[in-house]
C-alpha cells in the first residue's frame, strides 16, 4: 500500500510540473494578445475614432453576437473551397514532383512553366477563371489550388532529391528497385519538406478562396467582406476578417498536428 501511495504522489507532481510548463510556455502569447487588444481599445477610446473607421474590440465582439448566423453561413462555403483547393493543389504538386524526380526531361520541360504560372498575380488570374468557368465553385477551387501549388512543388522536389549519395549507393548495393528507393528513402526524406510546404498552403488556400469570392460571388467570407466594406459596416468587416484568420489558423494547426504525429525527425534544410 505504501508503495502505491508513494508512486501516486510521484505522478502528481510530475503532472503538475508538466501543466505548469505548458502554462508558462503559452503565457507570453496570451499576454501579448491581451495587451494588443487593450491598446487597441484604449486608442479607439482616447482618440474618439468613429466606429465606421476603426471599431473597438468591444464593437467587434458585438458584431459577432449580432451577426453570428451570417458569419456561420458564409464560413462554410469558404471552408469548402479552401479545403478542396488545398487537396487538389497539393495533390497535383506532389504528383508532378515525383514525375520530375524520375524524369529530368519532364523537369526541364515543365518546371519553367510552373515558375511562370506562379509569377502571374493571383488577382489577375481570378477574373480570367471567372470568365471561363462562371461564378460557381470551380474558379474558386482552382484559384485556391493554384496558390497552394507552387510552394509544395518546390519543397517536394527538393525533399525527394535530399537523399545522401551514400544512402543511394547502399540501396543499389542491396539491389533495391526504384520503387523501394522511392518509398523507403526518397519519400521519407521529403516528408519534412512536404509538411513545411503544407503549413504555408494551409493558410494561403484560405487567401485564394477569399480572393476568388471578391471577384465574383454572392456567398462566402470574401463576399461578406466586400458587402461590409461597401456598406461601412466596420464591426462586421473586422469580425469577418477575424473569422477568416481563425479558419487559416485552424487549418495550420491541423497540419502541424499531423506533422507531429507522422514525423519524429527534422531535416535542417526544410523550410
Amino acid at each position: 500500500m505504501m508503495s502505491v501511495v508513494s508512486q501516486d504522489s510521484n505522478v502528481r507532481p510530475a503532472g503538475l510540473f508538466e501543466f505548469a510548463e505548458r502554462v508558462r510556455y503559452r503565457l507570453p502569447v496570451v499576454a501579448a494578445v491581451v495587451g494588443l487588444l487593450a491598446a487597441w481599445q484604449f486608442i479607439v477610446w482616447f482618440f474618439s475614432i468613429p466606429t465606421y473607421m476603426a471599431p473597438s474590440p468591444i464593437d467587434v465582439v458585438g458584431a459577432f453576437r449580432s451577426n453570428g448566423w451570417m458569419l456561420f453561413s458564409n464560413f462554410w462555403p469558404t471552408l469548402y473551397e479552401a479545403l478542396l483547393g488545398f487537396i487538389f493543389g497539393n495533390a497535383v504538386a506532389i504528383l508532378l514532383a515525383v514525375w520530375f524526380v524520375h524524369s529530368r526531361l519532364a523537369e526541364r520541360a515543365f518546371y519553367p512553366i510552373a515558375v511562370f504560372i506562379n509569377t502571374i498575380p493571383i488577382i489577375a488570374v481570378a477574373p480570367i477563371l471567372v470568365l471561363i468557368f462562371g461564378n460557381g465553385l470551380a474558379p474558386k477551387i482552382i484559384i485556391a489550388a493554384l496558390i497552394c501549388f507552387f510552394p509544395t512543388l518546390v519543397n517536394m522536389v527538393r525533399g525527394l532529391k535530399a537523399v545522401s549519395p551514400a544512402t543511394l549507393d547502399l540501396m543499389r548495393i542491396l539491389s533495391a528497385s526504384n520503387g523501394e528507393v522511392f518509398w523507403k528513402v526518397r519519400l521519407q526524406s521529403s516528408l519534412p519538406f512536404l509538411f513545411a510546404a503544407l503549413k504555408i498552403a494551409s493558410t494561403t488556400c484560405v487567401i485564394g478562396a477569399i480572393v476568388a469570392e471578391w471577384i465574383g460571388s454572392n456567398f462566402g467570407l470574401g463576399a461578406l467582406i466586400i458587402e461590409a466594406t461597401y456598406n461601412f459596416r466596420a464591426p462586421l468587416l473586422y469580425a469577418t476578417v477575424f473569422t477568416a484568420a481563425l479558419l487559416a489558423v485552424t487549418l495550420f494547426s491541423l497540419v502541424s498536428f499531423a506533422e507531429a504525429r507522422l514525423i519524429h525527425w527534422k531535416t535542417p534544410d526544410a523550410h
